[in-house]
């Protein structure tokens, strides 16, 4: 008889401010962001705080009244781990943590813990590594307490390193060969994309758990890894896909986040190549989120940072089966109606609408719509290719039919 294990989650809490750039329904919607990014690290959120302020106080990030609450709900239930929604300065963390005399992260290290559980080729782990180092560096002062203790005294004088600075060097080390290695792997994968040959590239894109594993598992008839995770894919796939008898290459890449951290931007720059290299995106959207239009402006940012937001595009709206609309009381004369009370059909008519049929509605779980899918992407591969090839454009129909 085989036991089970069960797993232990990480009691914790976490911290988030409102201001006038981040509205108290922004604040909401960042922290269940960052508690479903916990979930995903394998923490369990206790209880929530929040706090209206015109700007981050530099020393604690909150205001000392509520740094006490906090300290004493903590105390109180045990709490293992304290996280903040926004990047902390290496100063704020090392008095938060004497305060609160418990771990404390920031939404940078979280993202930054969970890409080290999801790596699992060399390269990727790689990649986090040096993500992980450039985060590190600047905050090694203080980490550990012996290293605030440098003697002084007979015979401890004269020329040397302290130990802050030795371990500065191992770190900066550290960095500059992981950054070589990047390199040199970097090398061996554009000459494994050189070799691909002059095939269609195409894309998926988009934030993270909005369906792209699912969709790629669905069209390449293939079983990348999916799940109701943020970050579930981590490491680049790409597959041969065949539609008719129309061949291209189809690449699944890492989501994209709000508040991505820098470090990681930098560091997975190469596989963002796949971005860069591409001749098609898809650009998947879970519809059935309550905040998708904001995802999608988060996404185009990052598209732009990466210099691929003028690349040809195809809007694909998954998880139609799931989207919901508010109810909308009509005899509440104050109540405003927003786009969470609009229908699917009302969706189409606004600013969807002006994409034409660059925007398709689908579910990739249950296979709605995915013919049609198929047809759209087949007409805009089947172009590029006879751009580049147009000598044997008679091997393809214009259309296939659905």
């Amino acid at each position: 008889m085989v036991e089970r294990t069960e797993i232990t989650l990480e009691k914790t809490v976490l911290i988030g401010i409102i201001t006038q750039d981040q509205d108290e329904s922004q604040s909401r919607e960042y922290l269940d962001e960052l508690a479903f990014l916990t979930y995903t690290a394998g923490g369990e959120v206790i209880k929530r705080f929040t706090q209206k302020m015109e700007m981050p106080n530099p020393k604690t990030f909150i205001g000392t009244g509520k740094m006490a609450d906090v300290q004493e709900f903590i105390k109180e239930h045990a709490i293992s781990t304290a996280i903040f929604d926004d990047e902390l300065s290496p100063a704020q963390e090392r008095n938060i943590s004497k305060i609160l005399e418990c771990k404390v992260l920031d939404r940078t290290n979280l993202i930054l813990d969970i890409f080290a559980q999801r790596a699992q080729t060399s390269y990727a782990r790689t990649q986090v590594e040096l993500a992980q180092c450039q985060y590190l560096l600047p905050r090694l002062k203080g980490m550990w307490t012996h290293l605030e203790r440098q003697k002084g005294g007979i015979g401890m004088r004269g020329p040397g390193e302290t130990e802050i600075e030795t371990d500065r060097r191992i770190v900066r080390d550290k960095i500059s060969l992981l950054k070589h290695k990047i390199k040199t792997i970097d090398k061996q994968m554009a000459v494994q994309r050189g070799n691909r040959g002059k095939m269609v590239r195409v894309a998926l894109v988009g934030y993270t758990n909005v369906g792209k594993s699912t969709l790629m598992n669905v069209i390449s008839k293939s079983e990348v890894f999916a799940e109701n995770k943020l970050f579930a894919t981590l490491d680049t796939t790409v597959r041969k896909v065949v539609i008719q008898n129309l061949p291209f290459l189809m690449s699944d890449t890492v989501g994209f986040i709000r508040k991505l951290p820098t470090q990681l931007v930098e560091s997975f720059k190469s596989t963002l190549d796949e971005v860069r290299e591409a001749d098609l995106l898809l650009h998947v959207v879970d519809l059935s989120h309550a905040n998708f239009e904001e995802h999608i402006a988060s996404v185009n940012a990052t598209l732009s940072a990466i210099k691929s937001n003028d690349k040809p595009t195809i809007m694909v709206f998954n998880k139609i089966d799931a989207y919901q609309p508010e109810p909308f009381d009509d005899t509440d004369l104050i109540a405003k109606r927003t786009g969470a009370h609009y229908t699917l059909a009302e969706w189409k008519s606004t600013w969807m609408a002006k994409i034409g049929n660059n925007a398709l509605f689908i579910s990739a779980l249950n296979k709605k719509n995915i013919n049609h899918f198929k047809k759209r992407v087949y007409q805009e591969v089947r172009n590029i290719h006879v751009t580049r090839f147009p000598y044997n454009h008679f091997l393809y129909p214009d259309t296939i039919e659905e």
